[in-house]
């Protein structure tokens, strides 16, 4: 073993602090010069890590089914009430929904309605919140030959989540709609309006550029807007809240903060997307 003399201990601890700046430096001025380079590089080490994430995040997910257990079994005898009056409700709508559909289908056979074709989807685990460049974005572990393409969009089994940013051979980075990059056309149902849904790296993002004479209502549900064809209308988002400074924010119906797996839709859109992000279009498979 090699043992230094301490005036060469002393020197050499002098100059780690300074030679980890200039390397964090070296390193924010190369992503800087090619952006492309930088990405590239950062979901190649997204790819070597996503198999040990996925290692991990079993036993936590574990872990997490147990803690969630033990609370539905105390909160058991509520639940349960709660399930009755819910169950009485539903069967009081039950009829009127199955009159409303009957009525639904005969105006769209007179009208002679072409359904939309149903988007073809993959589903993939969340590994790990990495952010990357992202304040707000989660790591999705994919299978070696994936056909997840830029831009597809993401939902859980209650809304949207976000849309895929960047692609690796065995990954991808989903941005969240909370991000503070995150911008999303959306519609407010009852009104109609147009409006934005920007996010604020917070839990809730906020609604800006509503038309004039509009106030997005409390309560009121959210859904996207086929504006510059980024989404596909329709998809449920959130309902409307006020911040405490009377701030319209959107509640997101996704469980943003407890994702586990999630569904890439491929909706054939590719609005605001980089050029590059359609070099590998293919025709995803169903899992």
């Amino acid at each position: 073993m090699i043992r230094l003399s301490i005036p060469v201990r002393q020197a050499l601890a002098k100059l780690t602090l300074p030679v980890l700046i200039a390397a964090a430096f070296g390193l924010m001025l190369l992503g800087k010069a090619d952006a492309l380079l930088a990405e590239r590089a950062r979901m190649a080490l997204a790819d070597a890590l996503a198999p040990i994430y996925g290692a991990l995040s079993a036993p936590i997910a574990h872990v997490h089914a147990v803690v969630e257990e033990g609370q539905q079994v105390l909160t058991l005898y509520e639940d349960n009430k709660r399930l009755r009056e819910e169950n009485e409700r539903l069967r009081r709508w039950q009829s009127v929904a199955l009159g409303l559909d009957a009525e639904n289908a005969q105006l769209k056979a007179n009208l002679r309605w072409i359904p939309e074709p149903t988007p073809n989807y993959v589903t993939a685990r969340v590994v790990a919140d990495a952010g990357g460049v992202y304040a707000r974005a989660v790591l999705l572990s994919l299978g070696p030959n994936h056909s997840v393409v830029k831009g597809q969009i993401a939902l859980d089994d209650r809304g949207l989540v976000g849309r895929v940013t960047e692609l690796g051979s065995r990954s991808a980075r989903v941005l969240l709609l909370t991000d503070i990059n995150s911008r999303i056309p959306v519609t407010l149902e009852n009104s109609r309006a147009r409006s934005i849904l920007v996010g604020t790296n917070g839990a809730r993002p906020r609604l800006l550029h509503w038309p004039e004479g509009v106030q997005p209502a409390e309560g009121e549900r959210v859904m996207t807007s086929a504006e510059a064809g980024a989404f596909p209308a329709g998809l449920p988002v959130g309902v409307v809240h006020y911040s405490a400074n009377n701030v319209p924010e959107v509640e997101p119906f996704a469980r943003l903060d407890r994702l586990e797996v999630v569904r890439l839709f491929d909706y054939g859109l590719r609005g605001l997307i980089s050029p590059e992000a359609g070099a590998r279009v293919a025709e995803p498979r169903k899992r």
